[in-house]
Parts: structure tokens; sequence; C-alpha cells
């Protein structure tokens, strides 16, 4: 993993960031920076609806600025733009590539899989995923067809798999506490950070929350 022990990468999950869709790069970088800056451990890009080629572009700018604060930089899905642009890794739900494939092909890459049960949550351990993204723990406006799986859910996933997990879905500051003492190593977040008024006091604040 780019030089990094499990442990290392591991620790780096506990503030996870998503990015959003919104079509402004240079508001999508300038966001990052500072939830960067604020206490941000891990990048995910994830763009839905972008073409390959600004995508590239912005995954490269973020891979910098994930790299200069000492932080992970993941791509959802693309394993193109993931192995162009040098992330990290790259992070695939139920329905996208095999995680069984991506980390036999590139087992440099760290292998993040969605999982909503703890059926899913087996099944991407034993795939070979190397961290999992369970939710949506509670409602969530940023994924439509989300299912909710609550704290429960990710807690059965927790005695049931080995690898680190990162609670995803309607997380806030006031609910990363609860979401940690599930047993979660981090937690992710779109609209926590991405639509907050100051991004770098809102990931500070979910650092802090997190340490608890």
């Amino acid at each position: 993993m780019r030089g990094m022990t499990r442990r290392d990468w591991t620790d780096k999950l506990r503030v996870y960031l998503v990015t959003d869709d919104r079509p402004d790069h240079e508001e999508v970088v300038a966001i990052v920076e500072q939830a960067l800056a604020g206490g941000v451990t891990c990048v995910q890009l994830r763009r839905k609806q972008e073409d390959g080629g600004p995508m590239l572009k912005l995954a490269v700018r973020l891979r910098e600025l994930a790299s200069a604060h000492g932080a992970l930089f993941i791509v959802n899905d693309r394993l193109d733009i993931a192995l162009l642009s040098d992330a990290d890794g790259v992070h695939v739900g139920q329905t996208d590539l095999p995680a069984s494939l991506v980390k036999s092909r590139f087992p440099e890459l760290v292998v993040g899989v969605s999982a909503r049960s703890v059926d899913e949550a087996v099944r991407a351990e034993q795939d070979g995923a190397d961290y999992l993204g369970v939710g949506s723990v509670y409602p969530t406006a940023t994924k439509g067809d989300a299912v909710l799986t609550g704290l429960d859910v990710l807690a059965a996933c927790r005695r049931a798999v080995r690898i680190p997990i990162v609670g995803i879905g309607g997380i806030t500051v006031d609910r990363a506490p609860e979401v940690m003492a599930a047993g979660a190593n981090g937690v992710a977040v779109v609209s926590a950070i991405m639509s907050a008024p100051d991004p770098k006091a809102a990931a500070a604040a979910l650092a802090q929350r997190t340490s608890l």
C-alpha cells in the first residue's frame, strides 16, 4: 500500500471525506484543502456524473493535496482514474468492479467495499477488501438509493470481520462518537463537511469527536 503498513493507513480512515458532485472544480479543491487543514485524514473522490478527462484532472489535484497533508486519497469506482492519478486506493460498491479482481491485479491498492449487511461484509473480506464502508447508518439525502442499516448492522459487521470499518450515511459531528462506539474505525461524511459554512472547523470538530 504505497509503502504504508496496515496500521498506518487504518489510522488514516478516521475522518474520511467523500466529495460531492458540485460542478465547480475550484470550489471542490478549496473545500478539500480547508478540510485537510482541519484534520481530514482520507479523501475519496466520488463523481458519478463526470467524464474521465475532467475527473482525472481533479483527481490529480486532490491527490497532491492529500499527499501534502499526509492523508489517504481514494477514488470511488473508477479504477482507471485511481491508477492514472496515483491514488492510494479505490472504493467499489456491490455492483461495481469485483474487489477480488481489483485486489488480485493491483495488490498495492487499498481496496474499500460498500456493505449493507453482515453477509456482504464477510464476502468482501473474503474477496480481499482492505476496509469496509458500512451504511447508510442514518437517513441521508446525499445518496437517494441508500439503504438504512443503522448502528446495529455496523456493530454486527464489526463482530463478523477483522478488517477496518468506516461508518457512512447521515453522520454528523454529534453522531460521530456513537458510530465509533459501535465499532467503526472512522466516519465518512459528505455534507457534514462539503456543505459546512466552515469546512476546516467542521473537519476539526469531527477529528475531535472521533478521538473521544
